[in-house]
């Protein structure tokens, strides 16, 4: 987005009497502000939205993997939330997790983690084609 201002002010003196010199001052000011584009917003938005769903993944990963009380609030709200983004994912390999004294790799939520960065990779390259070139 670019906006820009300009004044400008043009001052006349007519001559006093027919032999005097006329002067003619002119004063110009510019006010530039730029701004990201469509398609530049649009990237950005995309990284927002798919970074705070890597978080959850991630966040996911970590707590089932250090073997945090799912009786917790703030656990449990991140285990119910990341698991609208692992379950299209779930079945994709023979075994979801693996799990070792209370500790789980959940190679489902690695998958996820995977198929959603190459998700966002498509959809900013979808998004870059109707970007304008600098040129």
């Amino acid at each position: 987005m670019t906006e820009q201002h300009v004044d400008r002010q043009v001052v006349t003196h007519e001559p006093a009497a027919p032999a005097a010199p006329t002067t003619v001052r002119t004063e110009s000011r510019r006010i530039t502000t730029t701004g990201p584009g469509g398609p530049e917003l649009a990237r950005r938005v995309i990284v927002l939205v798919f970074g705070l769903i890597q978080i959850v993944i991630g966040a996911r990963i970590i707590l089932l993997l250090l073997d945090a009380r799912e009786g917790n609030a703030l656990v449990a709200g991140i285990l119910n939330i990341s698991q609208l983004f692992v379950a299209p994912f779930e079945g994709i390999l023979r075994t979801d997790s693996l799990g070792s004294a209370g500790s789980v790799l959940d190679i489902a939520a690695i998958v996820a983690f995977v198929g959603w960065t190459i998700l966002e990779l498509i959809v900013i390259w979808s998004v870059g084609i109707f970007r304008r070139s600098a040129a």
